[in-house]
């Protein structure tokens, strides 16, 4: 459980700098940037795939395809698509918040999988995860919004978008922990190639809506050098974001319960919020500070909960299968 937990953490890390992408790409739609993160995310995905491609044809199934693509669609496309149209008109803290929700929503959604501490037991540990997001909240409304996109209607358009990539991201990751361990045979790194394939097909598709949909490429994206930009950014979210924190994150969800791994995704949260410091170029304020405090002790004192539930059940489940 422990290395669960470091390829958590690890994942949140890589997954946190998917939010400074859509600051960094203003002169984008939200359409280009997902259709280039996750072409590229393919492409990374089908060579580091070509040493085991062989393996993998002969386990993948229609079934797994079927899944493949629903939680490509739902838990990379769709998710990001949201997540970066929310980024262009609010900001990143304010975004960062559906990642401070997702440990509160994924339990509520998985906690009678097996394994799972009772939420009885969550009760405390969940109150200090939202009492974290109280604080971005008071925080980030009480602070100016940057971004450019300020208005009314395109502040409710962002939270709109925020709201989506909650319930596709929770679903996401509820789905995708349950196929995993009903399904043992692949290993983190394969489902993580064969999710990438999958997700850059998808991205092809996605690529050809943005070149064709009126707006999608902003005034001034035409220019080599924002060209140049995009690949750049793009191809560092493939390797590390998509590649590298999926490939943590599968691995993660083989070896920890649905309760524990939904709270890992805090530190997506964490991450987002010290990488969005660093690119303001300030220190947390004060609120924020309580904010980061409280969802930590909240993760904390669950990862606690979670290893005495197991130790004082080992006798019960004697003769189960261990969670790989």
């Amino acid at each position: 459980m422990r290395r669960g937990v470091a390829y958590g953490v690890m994942a949140g890390a890589f997954w946190g700098s998917v939010f400074i992408a859509p600051r960094l790409l203003p002169d984008f739609s939200p359409l280009a940037l997902s259709a280039g993160r996750y072409v590229t995310y393919g492409l990374v995905s089908l060579l580091a795939g070509l040493p085991i491609a062989r393996a993998l044809l002969g386990k993948i199934t229609r079934r797994d395809c079927i899944a493949l693509i629903g939680l490509a669609l739902t838990g990379n496309i769709v998710y990001y698509v949201l997540l970066s149209a929310a980024i262009q008109r609010v900001g990143i803290a304010p975004s960062s918040l559906i990642v401070g929700v997702l440990p509160v929503t994924v339990t509520l959604v998985g906690h009678r999988d097996h394994g799972a501490v009772s939420m009885r037991k969550l009760v405390w540990p969940l109150a200090l995860v939202l009492a974290g997001i109280v604080c971005i909240n008071v925080d980030v409304f009480n602070a100016p919004i940057t971004g450019g996109m300020n208005s009314l209607s395109e502040r409710i358009i962002g939270l709109l978008c925020v709201t989506g990539a909650l319930a596709s991201w929770t679903w996401f990751a509820v789905a995708n922990a349950r196929y995993l361990k009903e399904h043992v045979r692949y290993s983190g790194n394969e489902w993580s190639v064969l999710s990438g394939v999958m997700t850059g097909l998808l991205g092809v598709l996605l690529g050809i809506a943005a070149l064709t949909v009126p707006g999608s490429l902003h005034q001034g994206a035409m220019a080599l050098p924002r060209w140049h930009m995009f690949w750049v950014v793009n191809l560092v979210l493939a390797v590390g974001a998509s590649w590298l924190g999926n490939g943590l994150w599968n691995a993660a969800s083989k070896r920890l319960p649905l309760t524990l791994s939904g709270q890992m995704i805090v530190f997506e949260t964490l991450f987002a919020l010290l990488y969005g410091f660093i690119y303001d170029d300030r220190l947390p304020r004060s609120l924020e500070v309580a904010a980061i405090a409280l969802l930590m002790l909240g993760v904390t004192w669950s990862v606690q909960l979670h290893a005495s539930d197991r130790s004082a059940s080992k006798d019960a489940v004697a003769g189960e299968p261990p969670l790989h």
